[in-house]
């Protein structure tokens, strides 16, 4: 594995080297978020247009209707879409709010999954290595 040192910072604090894993791991947490982002909006977009896409349950402690189901997946997901772009682009902002979007989005599908259990779950587990590698190694995508 290579690495590339880092100078010092402006602050005068030496910085920990960056390795191209890092900064890989990273931008793959950006392209999930934007692929994520985008496939979420579109399950929303399916949920909109058609009411008897998704057949939801009655005995669930969480009862929305498809609408409503449609509009969270469609907000999530273009949300997240939006911070996977700003990841991509080093912001930190973007990594901040790709944290909290991704624990967000854990839970929304943590609640969908009696309607679509696979789905859910395989967003899940997208969501769980977005945060560990935003949380982790974020930084290095800016170096």
């Amino acid at each position: 594995m290579s690495e590339q040192h880092i100078q010092d910072s402006p602050a005068g604090h030496s910085s920990r080297p960056t390795s191209t894993w890092a900064r890989g791991m990273t931008v793959f947490a950006g392209v999930i978020m934007a692929m994520g982002g985008t496939f979420q909006a579109f399950a929303g977009v399916v949920a909109l247009a058609n009411d008897a896409f998704y057949v939801t349950t009655t005995d669930y402690v969480i009862e929305f209707d498809t609408t409503l189901w449609g509009w969270i997946h469609l907000g999530t997901g273009i949300l997240v879409l939006l911070a996977g772009f700003a990841v991509l682009n080093g912001q930190l902002w973007g990594r901040v709010v790709g944290i909290s979007l991704a624990v967000i989005s854990a839970l929304i599908n943590f609640a969908f999954i009696p309607i679509y259990p696979l789905w859910s779950i395989t967003i899940i587990a997208l969501d769980v290595f977005v945060i560990w590698a935003l949380a982790l190694h974020g930084r290095d995508i800016t170096r």
